[in-house]
């Protein structure tokens, strides 16, 4: 039997989410040979399941609530923006504890400016990509709203809009019941207001955005196969896999596997405090002529709403789990009926709920640069809730670094070298 031929690039990328293809993409467009390795097609994981946003107000990463009420509420179980399965926070409790501490408000804030460094770039870099892709199209460029039941909230939020604005400049309308009436006709009158964040931009086809991206880095000749990423060994001064078209040779390997990231690196040696959230999506027809506008935030039920192309995509909130425990969509179905009364859904369009995970890392800042102990290995994850809004901004930083050019952000904040031990 004659032994298949090895394949040869310059690197390799593992994980062909958006992170992964976008790494691949900016590292092809840098005259690089690239080969990108995933188990399944791209953009089949958390992917493709996101509520479709590029967030470009989302300045402070979502933290652990300090609230006591919250606490409470969340420690009974019951709500639907966050579930946990018992039986998991032991093995959880060292991630949590740090995320908790992270989550002050004084090192929230730090965290903030060093965050909104990459997120005010989100935007230009995905409006960059897509004009070369010709996915525009899939760009909604009308923002997202969150809505308030209590004029507590309401006030508390429009202030914290204000304080954003100020320190970061992130844009924003605050509307009140009449106007957001007037936005979105068919919400059901019984809330106080909302706040319109006006510079995000949805996108209501996450994954066949992803998939425009993976065919512009093919016709610049990267190569996209299917293969473990479990079977990365290092041969010398290079990398070695094994692909479904063969061995494959790379003189530099990137791990962009999201929630997967951790089973590789502990395998080279890294122990890096990773934990993921996973989440729920459901995609329903409106009833009748019944259209919904803008991406919505149901903010103090915990659930979202977005049109996309496939129909009304209900998410929810954060689930704590191990990552491949059993699906348990129980905010799912808490959150259903309540969305039905805000907003006329009709019948269910998916077999079953779609569940994703989102890789987090305890300062709710992304990974992104050389491992510290391998001198051709490097590592772009750990994007929690903004995979889709720093995809390109990650993809570009990474292959700048690995290509010796002058990086356009500061990569010192997102180093592995913060976790190094």
């Amino acid at each position: 039997m004659s032994v298949p031929p090895v394949m040869r690039s310059d690197v390799v990328v593992l994980g062909a989410g958006i992170v992964g293809i976008c790494v691949a993409l900016h590292l092809q467009k840098r005259g690089r040979s690239v080969v990108l390795l995933d188990r399944r097609g791209a953009a089949e994981e958390t992917s493709y399941g996101n509520a479709g946003l590029i967030q470009r107000e989302g300045v402070y990463p979502y933290g652990f609530p300090h609230d006591f009420g919250a606490l409470i509420r969340y420690g009974f179980n019951r709500t639907i923006d966050a579930y946990y399965h018992p039986s998991a926070l032991p093995g959880l409790a060292p991630f949590l504890w740090q995320y908790w501490k992270y989550s002050r408000p004084a090192r929230h804030a730090e965290v903030a400016r060093k965050y909104s460094k990459l997120i005010e770039h989100c935007v230009s870099e995905h409006d960059a990509l897509a004009a070369e892709a010709g996915a525009a199209g899939f760009f909604r460029r009308k923002g997202w709203i969150k809505v308030f039941r209590t004029e507590q909230e309401r006030d508390k939020r429009f202030a914290e809009a204000a304080r954003w604005h100020g320190e970061f400049g992130v844009n924003y309308r605050a509307l009140d019941a009449r106007t957001l009436q007037d936005m979105e006709p068919h919400l059901a009158p019984v809330l106080t207001g909302a706040l319109h964040w006006t510079d995000p931009v949805s996108v209501d086809d996450p994954r066949g955005l992803a998939h425009l991206y993976l065919r512009l880095f093919e016709r610049l000749g990267g190569l996209f196969v299917q293969g473990n990423a479990a079977s990365l060994g290092a041969d010398g001064q290079s990398w070695r896999i094994r692909t479904a078209q063969g061995p494959l040779a790379a003189g530099s390997a990137v791990i962009a596997l999201g929630p997967w990231a951790e089973v590789l690196t502990q395998a080279l040696g890294y122990d890096l405090p990773l934990a993921v959230k996973r989440g729920y999506h459901m995609h329903y027809h409106a009833a009748g002529e019944a259209r919904l506008n803008h991406p919505i935030l149901d903010t103090e039920r915990g659930y979202f709403l977005a049109p996309m192309r496939q129909g009304i995509r209900l998410t929810t909130g954060a689930e704590f789990a191990r990552r491949d425990a059993i699906k348990t969509p129980v905010q799912l179905g808490r959150a259903e009926p309540i969305a039905r009364d805000l907003f006329p859904l009709a019948q269910r369009l998916d077999t079953e709920p779609w569940m994703g995970a989102r890789p987090c890392t305890p300062d709710m800042l992304p990974i992104i640069g050389k491992a510290p102990r391998h001198s051709n290995l490097w590592f772009a994850f750990g994007h929690a809730h903004h995979g889709l809004t720093l995809g390109p901004v990650t993809g570009r930083l990474l292959a700048e670094m690995i290509t010796g050019e002058t990086v356009f952000v500061d990569p010192t904040p997102y180093s592995p070298d913060r976790f190094a031990r």
